[in-house]
Order: C-alpha cells, then sequence, then structure tokens
C-alpha cells in the first residue's frame, strides 16, 4: 500500500524524533493512506518552518508482511480505546504495551478541542465520544521504532 508524509524536505531515511510536542500515537515518524492529507501537512510544515517546499514523500508498506512480524496496533474508529490511547500518548503518561506501528484515526482542527476539554476534565468521556462519533476522520500510519521503519519503503517524491 501507498503511504504520504508531507514535510518541506524530502524525507527518504525516515527517523524517530522524539521531541517536547507529544502526538496522537507518540513519538514516531507519523505518514497516512491520503494523499490530500500529507498535502496539506507539507504545506503547514513550510510555512511553520520558514524554509523548504511543500514536499510529500511517498512510500510502500507491505502491511501483510508487517503483520505477521511485527506489534501493530489498529484502531478502525475513534472510539473509547483510541480516545484514551491518544490522551495518554498527548499527556506523556503512556505505560502500556510498546507497538512498532499504531494505525487510526488522526485528529484534526475539529477533534483537538474535544480531547483538550476531556484531557481537563471539562467534559466526560461519554460527551467526547458523542463529540467525536460524526467527525470524518482520515487515517495516520505512526512508525514507533526502527523495527516498524524497516517495513517503510521510499516510492518517490511528490511535488507541486
Amino acid at each position: 500500500m501507498k503511504l504520504y508524509h508531507g514535510s518541506n524536505i524530502e524525507v527518504h531515511e525516515p527517523k524517530i524524533i522524539v521531541s517536547n510536542r507529544t502526538l496522537d500515537f507518540g513519538a514516531g515518524f507519523y505518514t497516512t493512506s491520503n494523499l490530500e492529507q500529507a498535502k496539506r501537512w507539507a504545506y503547514l510544515q513550510s510555512i511553520r518552518r520558514k524554509t523548504g517546499n511543500p514536499t510529500v514523500t511517498i512510500y510502500e508498506f507491505d502491511e501483510q508482511l508487517a503483520e505477521k512480524k511485527i506489534n501493530i496496533l489498529r484502531f478502525t474508529s475513534s472510539g473509547k480505546e483510541w480516545l484514551n490511547f491518544v490522551v495518554e500518548n498527548r499527556k506523556g503518561i503512556y505505560e502500556g504495551k510498546k507497538y512498532d506501528v499504531v494505525i487510526g484515526p488522526v485528529a484534526n482542527d475539529n477533534t483537538i478541542p474535544v480531547i483538550s476539554d476531556y484531557m481537563s476534565g471539562n467534559i466526560s468521556e461519554e460527551t467526547a465520544l458523542i463529540l467525536l462519533l460524526p467527525q470524518k476522520l482520515t487515517d495516520q500510519y505512526a512508525f514507533l521504532t526502527v523495527k516498524g521503519l524497516e517495513f517503510l519503503k521510499v516510492g518517490g517524491i511528490y511535488c507541486e
């Protein structure tokens, strides 16, 4: 399957970069199967970093082979398990099982306020789940270990 990574530069050798930002699925290398999402992210990264050009690196990922050889966690929706996994990672308190790759919905501009309100205790889990239900979220594939990255092969570059 094709996966895309949007950035301000080409990324031929993906790396796991640990930063002070806490992300949905933890520190890792993030991709998506949605080209439009990757293009938007590339554009935003170019603006934020004030350097480079919006660039989408294309990868091939043999998901069936990877599932036989590494630990993959898959969320099919933004349900209770996804919500709590994202919250624990964003708070930097996740201590559960370690995965090589995590696949699931990506929090977007519409879901971030819901997640933030839930994290701060302003709304209950039940309310958060109700508010997340109508969201049409695209996906993200987070490669969290070097072992996981071994299944990601560069397939090309897309630039506008």
